[in-house]
């Protein structure tokens, strides 16, 4: 049998290639699907089948695009009326070669999730693998707060899905999940890409929780929502524009971009915090390389152009790649020749304070020290003593927050955060805005001191 589990990165999704017999079907397709193709090729198989566990909130859905190539048949979960595809229900059997698919709902992230239990054809049916969408992942389950006025319903669909229906398989039965450590399709998922039913029976801790206690935690739970997830939700039930018809990115001079700004476009610098301090052009977003997938939705719009920024001359592919993966096919180029050609044009040119933990004296009049991390990360790990919290996805729409006149001394954990919320301060208008580089991290090495607080006191007031 050949198995393949595809990482997004950024995205942390997890989608599968599995094929025995000259057959072969996929789970969860991300939107480019080049990756499949050359496994098939080199394989030898045929993708006979494309399996949704869910209509998935923080991509698009590449099983349109991988049908068209592959003549492929999609399939998905019933309760939902998706705009392509066929609908399967509970205990619809899919055969793909020498292998079985059987279909096992599990409603609860969605009304419509399906996971998908593989076993051999002719062996009783004994599954020895379980593809679990959002339902089930390594140390965490999924997420169940898309439908605010059915918290409670949605938990227990989650909990009866997960004791009735996954738990009841084998402990040996592997566990394939739709996602890994990072996503913010859950809140403590463990960095294990593949899992077994036994294991997460002894040690998820949800998973020990009665279903009362279950239901309150997941409706105690606090996870962001991106403004972009509509549009993956609407895309992923009617299916996304064929990536085919895309327009390629373009390089732009200086003259270009400078224009384009003008009009409205969002300027997206992919280098790191000291680079974009150092010099960038002003009003745009520092979004580093591996964090387009996590963060360019909370600030670009589907209705705008993006241009690209980078050092280096050739054209930014995988930033590219990854903002066409959340339905972003607005990319109308990227800065020719990189800043160089920026700096050569003499223009205006941005800058953003920074300093180490050492320069920081947390008596200072006059000053404002701005936490963007996650807040669950902030009361697990302890802050710095009189620091703010808004999360840095939080940014954009709680900035009145943070005052205006004031000195602005931004960390998160490392640094990368904190630049791109320090970038989002200066488009708009902050003048005195400084990153803490190394941020938490360099903190605690440097033994400065640390608050540790409880939830209440976790927002102090402004």
């Amino acid at each position: 049998m050949i198995f393949e589990q595809i990482e997004s990165e950024g995205l942390a999704h997890y989608s599968y290639f599995i094929g025995a017999g000259g057959a072969a079907f996929v789970v969860d397709p991300r939107r480019d699907v080049d990756v499949y193709l050359a496994l098939a090729a080199e394989h030898g198989v045929g993708i006979t089948h494309i399996f949704e566990t869910h209509r998935n909130e923080d991509y698009c859905t590449g099983a349109l695009e991988l049908a068209g190539k592959t003549g492929a048949e999609i399939l998905h979960g019933s309760a939902l009326d998706f705009a392509f595809g066929r609908p399967v229900k509970e205990g619809d059997v899919v055969g793909v070669g020498p292998l079985e698919v059987r279909v096992i709902e599990t409603p609860g992230h969605t009304d419509e999730s399906i996971s998908l239990a593989l076993a051999e054809a002719g062996h009783d049916g004994t599954p020895f693998m379980v593809f679990t969408g959002d339902a089930l992942f390594a140390g965490d389950v999924g997420r169940t707060d898309f439908f605010k006025d059915r918290l409670e319903e949605m938990a227990g669909k989650l909990y009866d899905s997960l004791h009735t229906k996954i738990l009841t398989l084998d402990d040996g039965v592997i566990v394939c999940p739709a996602h890994g450590a990072g996503s913010v399709c859950g809140g403590a998922i463990s960095a294990r890409p593949l899992t077994t039913v036994g294991h997460e029976k002894r040690t998820n801790p949800l998973l020990q929780r009665s279903r009362t206690d279950f239901i309150a935690a997941k409706i105690a739970e606090h996870h962001p929502i991106p403004p972009y997830f509509a549009t993956m939700e609407r895309y992923n039930l009617t299916g996304p524009p064929p990536l085919g018809e895309a327009p390629p990115m373009r390089p732009m001079t200086a003259d270009a971009l400078e224009k384009a700004a003008g009009r409205g476009a969002t300027l997206v610098d992919l280098r790191g915090p000291s680079a974009f301090a150092g010099g960038h052009v002003p009003g745009s977003l520092n979004i580093w390389q591996t964090g387009i997938s996590a963060y360019l939705g909370y600030y670009a719009g589907y209705d705008r152009p993006i241009i690209l920024i980078d050092d280096a001359a050739p054209a930014p592919r995988n930033a590219e790649t990854q903002a066409r993966r959340l339905g972003f096919d607005t990319i109308d180029g990227y800065l020719g020749g990189g800043m160089r050609a920026w700096y050569r044009s003499g223009r205006p040119i941005g800058r953003c304070g920074t300093c180490s933990v050492h320069e920081v004296d947390l008596a200072a009049e006059g000053q404002f020290v701005l936490d963007v991390r996650e807040t669950a990360t902030r009361l697990a790990v302890g802050a710095i003593p009189g620091s703010h919290s808004i999360p840095v996805e939080e940014i954009a729409g709680r900035i009145r927050e943070v005052p205006r006149f004031k000195k602005i001394l931004v960390y998160c954990n490392t640094g990368y955060k904190g630049s791109l919320a320090a970038s989002v301060l200066l488009r708009n208008g902050y003048q005195d805005v400084t990153n803490i580089l190394g941020g938490m991290s360099a903190w605690i090495e440097a033994g400065r001191e640390i608050r540790k607080e409880t939830g209440k006191e976790a927002l102090p007031a402004v």
